[in-house]
């Protein structure tokens, strides 16, 4: 008996967790590389807000309009005189239903978005996407 107790003494449950500690490390370098960080690229815009906003529409052209006036599209600078010629050619003639997205700073001035807006009417453009923040609550 002496000999079992003696035994039980020396024997203790010993995990080795070094393989766990390289499985969660491994575990943990996957899902950083993995993840996707969704942020707006281009200019920091103050969009107007809206309720009724669809966040799930695809981007192919986009107008941007920042708060000091200047106009981008496809985030190259354009001037206003020359946005109807370069908006004539984005257009796809095998398309039925051409659109362009409108980003424009909330504080710009209406009358700029409008002779934005009528740039791309009289560019062929069908369909105008004008992109707002979407309201949360309510």
């Amino acid at each position: 008996m002496n000999l079992n107790s003696e035994y039980r003494k020396s024997s203790s449950a010993i995990i080795n967790i070094t393989s766990l500690i390289d499985v969660v490390l491994l575990l943990l370098i996957f899902f950083m590389l993995t993840t996707r960080f969704v942020e707006q690229p281009g200019m920091k815009l103050d969009l107007p807000s809206s309720q009724s906003g669809d966040s799930n529409l695809k981007e192919e052209n986009t107008i941007t309009v920042t708060a000091q006036g200047v106009i981008n599209l496809n985030n190259a600078p354009v001037e206003l005189a020359d946005l109807q010629m370069k908006l004539s050619s984005l257009i796809d003639s095998t398309s039925t239903e051409n659109a362009i997205t409108l980003k424009a700073d909330r504080t710009i001035d209406y009358g700029t978005v409008i002779k934005v807006m009528d740039s791309t009417r009289l560019a062929g453009f069908q369909k105008l996407i004008i992109a707002t923040e979407k309201v949360n609550g309510k």
